[in-house]
């Protein structure tokens, strides 16, 4: 699987959750339906973490700056961003290119290092990646909402 595609697919995703979680809210204030926002809320929060590690790999493999990872992240935010946004980088060839798994001309990096040995690996680094994600989701859980108020 190509960044472009998995970005792609991560970018989709996310809008889709988000539309799930809106739904999820009509229902649950439109007629009363609050376990509709439990599912619909744990597995959009679910999905904009695993976009955000998404984001980082790929900004990573195709040397965006710090700020464009940090725009990747914030477009999961506002419902249905992550979907122009990566519209928007395809337009600018931004997603264009393989895995960076061999040194290139550029000069090498530790995080090009860490990045070549993720890949060296992919299963590893997936199921690593979903049991961080994974994780950080539990952890969010046991904190709860924001504001200490209901969901």
């Amino acid at each position: 699987m190509s960044p472009k595609r998995l970005f792609r697919i991560a970018a989709i995703a996310e809008a889709v959750t988000w539309a799930l979680l809106l739904s999820a809210m009509v229902a649950k204030y439109g007629f009363g339906q609050d376990w509709a926002v439990s599912i619909a809320g744990g597995v959009h929060g679910f999905v904009f973490l695993a976009f955000i590690a998404v984001s980082v790999l790929v900004g990573v493999n195709q040397r965006w700056s710090v700020g464009r990872i940090a725009l990747s992240v914030a477009m999961a935010i506002p419902p249905f961003a992550t979907v122009p946004f990566e519209i928007a980088q395809i337009k600018r060839g931004r997603l264009e290119g393989d895995w960076r798994r061999e040194p290139g001309e550029e000069p090498d990096r530790l995080v090009d290092q860490v990045l070549r040995t993720l890949l060296a690996r992919p299963l590893v680094t997936g199921i690593l990646a979903i049991a961080l994600v994974a994780a950080v989701f539990a952890a969010l859980l046991v904190v709860g909402p924001p504001g200490g108020g209901e969901a």
